[in-house]
């Protein structure tokens, strides 16, 4: 059986929508610019690393060129089993499946990427990933730094994510290194994204979610928040508002997947994070990056 995964901010690159202009799915980077009053195709072509780094355009561009990158490939004829997204990448999968329209799900990634920068800037915070240490132990790292930190993302097997104050975030790494950790690498990021500090983002993001008129879903979707497949719509306004403050469980998803039946795992959008994920945390897994 095949899943579609589809990626978060961070997997964002310049020029990532060069190869797609030429596409028909391209025809969906005008809609988006409309909904979302932003030249997006500027942003996908012309952008350089800092300007795309702003959670504003990573979340929006991120966003539209994974369904663009979709679009392109059910005009093949190829469908999925299941389908998960990492982070913001949630979105996109409810896009995917019919649960969003493509025009309320490029407004309410717009008006959840600017309350996550607003969460941000209000609360100055950073992220770092934890290499080569196990689950438990990045938390006992984050316990003993006695500060704001927490794990924001399990990622896969040796590979989790902190995240808080910068000071929070440097302690801990520090104590990760003590506890075994192999490497700790700072992240582009410019907010402590999935932990308490973004609750003002989570209280304001309510009532769009709310508005946006999430529907069932055609095939399910694994939820960051639980790692549980749903496909009524009305469970999504609590996960996707749970989602924004709570730990990204990736590596459940993809372990619920295989559980399911998966064995073939299809990133759809730049980057090529969610392929080396599926690898490193499900034995046999057939992978692609499209």
């Amino acid at each position: 059986m095949l899943a579609f995964m589809f990626p978060g901010q961070g997997s964002q690159r310049p020029g990532m929508g060069r190869p797609w202009v030429d596409h028909d799915s391209w025809e969906l980077v005008g809609e988006a610019s409309e909904v979302a009053g932003r030249d997006v195709a500027a942003l996908l072509l012309d952008a350089d690393a800092d300007e795309l780094k702003d959670t504003r355009n990573a979340q929006l561009t991120t966003f539209v060129s994974s369904l663009m990158v979709l679009d392109a490939v059910e005009r093949l004829g190829v469908d999925a089993g299941y389908v998960a997204g990492h982070s913001l990448g949630e979105y996109t999968a409810l896009a995917a499946t019919g649960a969003l329209e493509f025009a309320e799900g490029v407004a309410l990634v717009a008006e959840r990427a600017a309350a996550m920068h607003d969460a941000g800037r209000a609360h100055p915070g950073t992220m770092a990933a934890v290499l080569g240490l196990d689950d438990d132990q990045v938390d006992v790292a984050c316990n003993l730094a006695a500060l704001d930190v927490w794990v924001a993302n399990y990622n896969a097997p040796g590979q989790v994510v902190i995240a808080g104050s910068p000071e929070g975030v440097e302690a801990a790494s520090k104590h990760a290194k003590d506890l075994g950790a192999k490497k700790v690498m700072a992240l582009p990021v410019s907010g402590a994204f999935h932990t308490n500090y973004m609750a003002p983002a989570r209280d304001r993001l309510r009532a769009a979610i709310a508005a946006a008129d999430i529907r069932d879903a055609e095939i399910p979707v694994v939820s960051n928040v639980d790692a549980a497949p749903h496909d009524r719509g009305s469970e999504w306004a609590a996960l996707l508002s749970a989602q924004l403050a709570s730990p990204v469980r990736w590596k459940h998803c993809l372990l619920k997947l295989s559980s399911l039946g998966v064995t073939d795992f299809a990133e759809l959008g730049p980057g090529g994070v969610l392929t080396g994920m599926a690898k490193r945390t499900v034995d046999g897994a057939r992978t692609i990056s499209v």
